[in-house]
């Protein structure tokens, strides 16, 4: 009969790797098909969908095994193999209670039918399961049996026991398909007797590879698969086609698709026999281009080997010269000292000069004692002067003689495979910036020369040590950096690559991240919010003051003093502890803006409406005007607000700096940050161009703190935008 494996050492012949798993590495066992046509072992869909936090699928099937220790993975707890192991029905009846995550963007406990979405390990594309999970998908029959042949082909002595003997168990004759046994002559004959039902069954040789006669539909199980759908290319059942989700798609008869796919498959294959010179051809090119690159990769290291020789023979030779000439210069002031040493021991009693001097001394006659005595005299007047005004006759360092090589080193440090076609890629400072994450942007004027860029970054210690570069490889000319530390410098720099040409690195670009994660908020159109007077866009991220048109309006009718008020808005998220930056721009042409914190109970009497003659707004010199917390610096408040206007940055008078106006007005940043330390009660001011700190207090902290803003006649406040992959794309695509 079929299938007792006569010819299967031919036709699973160096097939090894299509019939390995691409999950567990293993030969499959009972594949199943995925949406997207590839296969994978049955145990391993389950194993990494239990990985998946409260994954929507049903395990509950059989041949197949709870836990298995290819994949090395965490068990499953069995609460969620209980509720995993449920029936679909019973699980839609329940609602799935409790769970208020939102998975694919269906929320748990939702009537609306959902879908599980599956990684391919294949393809590494998300594939969907479909509400009946696992049992949607087909096993793959075929797969199973060339595998099974390809066992027997490869333990070919190994012989197949019969299930049923008594031990010792005799080696197996037959299997049969329908009791999915494997039998001696005599079990066979016993279990299968002539006359009754079971001497109908299907058998074929020995084998552990049991399929069914007919397969059935996964989504109507009592039905049988006649038919093929042509745009989920998958086999369904009458039953899918009247009603189910194939009732719109075209389908074709099982016959007519196992007919034209076994027809354009063997159409293929006989092209690739009949092109079976040219490959092996293709093949001879190949191993030929592999050695000739083995060659030429050696050869370019004996290259680069000859010339580091080379920096090492000059390193040497100048290594040589410096040291000599530290030797020449270490013996010449030795010498000189030396000298001075034995000059100086003369002049010790009993010891050289003041010797001869006693010696002369002893001269009786005049004549002779002035004629010795005038020279010595004039010696020992030296000498005594050496004493009062001692000098060493050399110097002890050798600063002179110090070898900078902070330049080589750069130089060394950047040295690399360089072509003079590449030019180098300038990183562009406008356009960089850090916030929340850093985004470099560089510019190369041979842009269409490269085929890809590196951008390497590293952070820069307090103590200024360097730390080694991480490196990015990018195809555009603009990168995201996430997870940076707070509050420290990094460095930046990219070269360009053409092949494996790479041009020298671009100029480093320093830059230095808040000294706290930012805080992102929006602005609160409901709380204070005065629509008559400021105007907010619909993303909630500026906000503009139309003060200014309402008064020039109303100016001829203006014949007293008129003052204006200040319109407060806040952010929609407020701080109760832990350390927060954000950041935001004003416009150059605003006339005055005041920003930073405020707390709640503050808020409820700065928001008042205008229209209210007692509120603070209308009094000049309340406390809550554009000077008020400079008057209140002796005390901490539970605000702490800038000024800014008129292109200029004015800050608030303190006890210790200096009140000077020359000294408290700063040109006006082009973003400002603000870093609240709600936990020690600060609040401090930035210029985000450089992150330099322009202006810190403190602040009470008692109530819940909020980002505050004001302002009068005209202007605008734009708050910074997060740094994200999606806003570089935009950023790319505009």
């Amino acid at each position: 009969m079929e299938g007792d494996g006569s010819d299967s050492l031919v036709t699973i012949k160096n097939i090894e790797r299509e019939l390995i798993c691409p999950a567990c590495k293993e030969l499959f066992t009972h594949p199943l098909i995925l949406p997207c046509q590839h296969s994978i072992c049955h145990k391993c869909v389950k194993e990494l969908l239990l990985t998946l936090d409260d994954s929507f699928i049903d395990v509950g099937s059989d041949n197949s095994n709870q836990s298995s220790p290819r994949l090395r993975l965490p068990s499953p707890s069995m609460d969620k193999i209980d509720r995993l192991s449920r029936p679909a029905s019973q699980r839609r009846s329940l609602g799935w209670r409790g769970h208020k995550k939102i998975l694919n963007g269906w929320k748990r406990g939702s009537l609306t039918p959902r879908t599980t979405t599956f990684p391919c390990p294949g393809c590494e594309h998300d594939v969907d399961l479909g509400e009946r999970g696992i049992n949607g998908l087909f096993r793959n029959f075929t797969l199973e049996t060339i595998v099974e042949r390809y066992r027997q082909a490869a333990r070919a002595a190994t012989a197949i026991m019969c299930d049923l003997c008594k031990p010792p168990p005799q080696e197996s004759t037959k299997s049969c398909m329908d009791c999915s046994a494997s039998y001696c002559n005599e079990c066979f004959k016993i279990y299968h007797p002539w006359g009754t039902v079971k001497a109908q069954h299907e058998y074929v040789g020995p084998t552990t590879n049991f399929r069914p006669k007919i397969l059935m539909c996964p989504e109507h199980e009592t039905e049988r698969i006649n038919m093929y759908c042509e745009l989920c290319r998958r086999p369904v059942c009458h039953l899918c086609k009247l009603g189910g989700n194939h009732s719109n798609h075209r389908v074709t008869t099982m016959s007519s698709a196992y007919k034209t796919l076994k027809e354009k498959l063997s159409k293929d294959i006989d092209y690739l026999i009949g092109k079976e010179s040219q490959v092996k051809s293709q093949i001879s090119e190949l191993n030929l281009l592999m050695k000739e690159t083995e060659c030429n990769g050696e050869r370019a290291k004996e290259e680069a080997i000859t010339h580091f020789e080379k920096l090492f023979e000059i390193l040497e030779e100048r290594k040589s010269s410096v040291l000599k000439a530290i030797d020449a210069s270490k013996k010449l002031r030795l010498d000189k000292f030396q000298t001075q040493v034995e000059e100086y021991q003369g002049l010790l009693e009993n010891n050289g000069l003041v010797g001869y001097a006693q010696e002369v001394l002893k001269e009786t006659d005049q004549s002779c004692f002035v004629q010795t005595a005038k020279q010595l005299h004039l010696r020992i007047q030296k000498a005594t002067e050496s004493l009062k005004s001692f000098r060493p006759a050399a110097q002890t360092s050798f600063e002179d003689y110090v070898v900078n090589t902070s330049k080589q080193t750069e130089l060394l440090g950047e040295l690399s495979f360089f072509s003079s076609g590449i030019d180098v890629p300038e990183i562009n400072e406008e356009q960089s910036k850090v916030y929340n994450n850093a985004l470099i942007n560089w510019y190369h004027p041979e842009k269409d020369k490269a085929d890809s860029y590196v951008l390497e970054y590293r952070k820069i210690n307090r103590d200024e040590e360097m730390l080694s570069w991480n490196e990015i490889e990018v195809c555009g000319t603009s990168k995201v950096i996430s997870d940076l530390e707070s509050n420290c410098n990094y460095a930046f720099r990219v070269r360009a690559y053409k092949g494996s040409i790479c041009s020298p690195c671009s100029r480093e670009l320093i830059l230095h991240t808040p000294p706290a994660p930012v805080f992102s908020f929006l602005f609160d159109e409901k709380c204070g919010y005065n629509n008559e007077h400021l105007l907010l866009n619909l993303k909630r991220d500026r906000v503009e003051s139309r003060a200014g048109f309402n008064l020039l309006l109303a100016a001829e009718r203006i014949q007293v003093g008129y003052y204006t008020s200040l319109d407060y808005i806040i952010g929609d998220v407020g701080i109760t502890k832990g350390k927060h930056f954000w950041a935001f721009r004003v416009e150059p042409y605003s006339y005055l803006v005041k920003a930073g914190v405020a707390s709640s109970d503050k808020l409820q009497e700065w928001l008042r409406s205008p229209r209210d003659a007692v509120s603070p707004r209308y009094e000049q010199d309340s406390g809550h005007d554009s000077g008020s917390e400079d008057a209140c610096f002796d005390s901490s408040q539970p605000f702490t607000l800038v000024t800014i206007g008129m292109k200029k940055f004015f800050i608030p008078k303190s006890a210790t700096s200096a009140n000077e106006p020359e000294n408290r007005v700063l040109p006006m940043p082009t973003s400002i940050g603000i870093f609240l330390d709600y936990d020690k009660g600060r609040v401090a001011f930035y210029d985000m161009d450089h992150m330099k700190c322009l202006y810190e207090r403190q602040v009470d902290c008692s109530h819940t703190m909020y980002p505050a803003f004001a302002l009068m006649g005209s202007g605008g406040i734009q708050l910074e935008e997060p740094i994200t992959a999606k806003y570089l794309e935009y950023q790319e695509h505009m």
